[in-house]
Parts: structure tokens; C-alpha cells; sequence
């Protein structure tokens, strides 16, 4: 059986926001050069990934 290592994010991932398309799904991009880094194919958000206003 799989075990977790006991590691895990504090906090939010750096450099990286995300938003909602016209379409519904979330897209991440990268805040540093503001490209599309990876689209959702359902429609919920990211976990760990801010929002971008």
C-alpha cells in the first residue's frame, strides 16, 4: 500500500496565478513572463494557486 511521505505545501505556489476563462475552466499562468502555463479540462480551480483579480 502507498504511503505519503508527510511533506506538503505551506502556503500558496509562488510565481503563479490563475483565472477563469470565457469557457469555464481555470488557466494557470506564470506571473513572471504572463504565459498560459496549463488549462483545467473540468472546471474547478487550481488548489494552491492564487486568483487573479
Amino acid at each position: 500500500m502507498a504511503g505519503n511521505s508527510g511533506e506538503h505545501r505551506d502556503g500558496a505556489v509562488k510565481g503563479r496565478s490563475q483565472f477563469q476563462t470565457p469557457s469555464g475552466h481555470y488557466a494557470k499562468r506564470d506571473t513572471s513572463t504572463g504565459r498560459i502555463m496549463d488549462v483545467k479540462s473540468d472546471n474547478k480551480p487550481f488548489k494552491g494557486v492564487r486568483k487573479e483579480k
